[in-house]
C-alpha cells in the first residue's frame, strides 16, 4: 500500500528547505533573474547545508539516485527514503526559486546520474563533485537514442568526439556526464555515459545561452574533440548488452523526472500563494464548502487549478516513493514529469491572468517565463506521452512512435 502523507520525519527537512527558500532565494530571485551568467554567490553556505544532510543520510533537496541493490534486509518491507525526501525538499526550495536551486553547487542532474548508474567505487571517487549532465545536440531534440557523440576505446582512455546543447550547469559545473555511443551501428544499447572533468584537454565550453526563463542557472554549449577521459569513468559496465538495450543510461531518467516534477510543483504553488493573496485583498472569497459553480469566477478559477496542482503533486510523490521502495518506476516517473510540466504552465499563465501580474513588480511574471523550461527539459511533454502509452499499451519503441 502506497502512502502518500508526508512522513514526520521529512519536517525538519522540510522545514529547513522551505526557510532557506524564503529568507534566501525570494529576496536575491529577481536580482539574478536580472543579471543572467552571474553566480549567486549567496549559496555557497546552502551547498556546505546541503551536503551534510545527505552524508547524514536525510536527504536534502538536491540530487539522490534510484539505486535498487541492497541486502535483502534493506529491500522488504516498505519506507520513506532518500528520494521522497528530495522531491519534498526541492518542492520547497523552487517555491523559493527554481533557477537557484539549479544553480546549487554538487546538486546537478550530472549527480543524479551518477547515484543512478554508477558502482559503488565510483560513488566514492566522485563523491563531493559537482556533475552537469549533457545529453541533447543540435542533431536531435527529444530523441535521447539519437545520440552521435562517440566514445571510442584507445588503451586506458575512451575518446569522445561530438557537441552538446543546453546543458545546465555547463559553465559552472566540476565535470559533465556525457551520453556517447561506443558503436552506432548497435543502436540504443550502445550508448553510456561518462564523467568528463573540467579541464580535460579537448573538453571546451562553447558559450552560454540566454534564456527566457531560469536565468540564474546558466545553460552552455559544449564541444568534445579528441577528449581523452579515463576509461574508469564510463558510468556502469562498459559491456553493450543489446537485450537490455537502453535500459541502463534510461534509469538516470526514472530519478530526474520526479525531481523535475517537483520542481515544477514548486513552481505552481509559489504562483498559487501568490494569487490566493492578490484575490483575498481584492475582495474575492475561496469557499472550499461550495460548489464551484456558485462563488466568483476568480474564485472557481482558482479551486480548478489547485485540483489540478494537487494531481501532479500526488503523481510525484507516489513516482518517489515507488523508487524509495525498490519498485519500477519508469510509467509514474513519465506520469508525473508529463503532469506536472503542463499543469506548471497553464496555472502559472492562469495566475498571471488572474492576478494581472504583467510586469517585474510581481514575482509572477517571473515564474511564468521560469514554467515552461520544466515542461521541456529531462524530456517534453510529447515525450513523457509517448512513453506513458508505450507502458500502458504494452508497444515497443519500434511499435508506437
Amino acid at each position: 500500500m502506497i502512502n502518500l502523507e508526508v512522513p514526520k520525519k521529512a519536517g525538519a527537512l522540510i522545514n529547513q528547505a522551505y526557510q532557506a527558500a524564503a529568507e534566501v532565494f525570494r529576496p536575491i530571485s529577481r536580482k539574478y533573474d536580472r543579471a543572467e551568467h552571474t553566480y549567486p554567490t549567496e549559496l555557497d553556505m546552502f551547498a556546505a547545508l546541503l551536503d551534510g544532510l545527505n552524508s547524514s543520510g536525510e536527504g536534502g533537496a538536491g540530487a539522490a539516485g534510484v539505486r535498487r541493490s541492497g541486502s535483502d534486509k534493506e529491500a522488504k518491507g516498505n519506507r520513506n527514503g532518500a528520494n521522497l525526501n528530495v522531491v519534498l525538499g526541492t518542492i520547497e526550495m523552487c517555491w523559493g526559486d527554481v533557477g537557484l536551486l539549479l544553480s546549487m553547487p554538487r546538486q546537478g542532474l550530472g549527480n543524479a546520474a551518477i547515484s543512478s548508474v554508477a558502482t559503488d567505487e565510483q560513488l566514492e571517487r566522485f563523491s563531493g563533485m559537482w556533475a552537469a549532465m549533457a545529453i541533447t545536440e543540435p542533431g536531435f531534440g527529444s530523441d535521447s537514442a539519437a545520440v552521435s557523440t562517440t566514445a571510442r576505446l584507445d588503451g586506458d582512455h575512451y575518446v569522445l568526439n561530438g557537441e552538446k546543447i543546453f546543458v545546465t550547469s555547463g559553465e559552472r559545473a566540476d565535470a559533465v556526464v556525457v551520453w556517447a555511443t561506443l558503436d552506432k551501428s548497435k543502436g540504443r544499447a550502445a550508448i553510456k555515459s561518462f564523467v568528463v572533468e573540467k579541464g580535460t584537454p579537448g573538453f571546451e565550453v562553447v558559450r552560454t545561452e540566454h534564456k527566457l526563463g531560469i536565468r540564474a542557472s546558466d545553460t552552455a554549449v559544449l564541444r568534445f574533440e579528441n577528449c581523452r577521459v579515463p576509461k574508469e569513468n564510463l558510468l556502469g559496465t562498459p559491456e553493450i548488452d543489446t537485450k537490455k538495450g537502453f535500459a541502463g543510461v534510461m534509469q538516470t531518467f526514472d530519478n530526474t523526472r520526479p525531481l523535475v516534477a517537483a520542481m515544477a510543483i514548486g513552481v505552481a504553488r509559489a504562483a498559487l500563494d501568490e494569487t490566493r493573496s492578490i484575490l483575498a485583498s481584492a475582495g474575492v472569497t475561496i469557499d472550499y464548502d461550495r460548489p464551484a459553480n456558485t462563488q466568483h469566477a476568480a474564485a472557481a478559477e482558482f479551486l480548478r487549478l489547485e485540483a489540478d496542482y494537487e494531481s501532479a503533486y500526488l503523481l510525484t510523490l507516489e513516482s518517489a516513493w515507488m523508487a524509495d521502495n525498490r519498485k519500477p518506476n519508469s510509467l509514474q516517473a513519465s506520469m508525473a514529469k508529463a503532469k506536472a510540466g503542463r499543469s506548471v504552465v497553464e496555472i502559472a499563465l492562469k495566475c498571471v491572468e488572474l492576478a494581472g501580474a504583467y510586469s517585474e513588480e510581481s514575482l509572477l511574471e517571473k515564474w511564468a517565463r521560469d514554467a515552461k523550461i520544466l515542461d521541456i527539459f529531462e524530456g517534453t511533454q510529447q515525450i513523457q506521452q509517448l512513453i506513458v502509452a508505450r507502458r500502458v499499451l504494452g508497444k515497443t519503441s519500434a511499435e508506437l512512435k
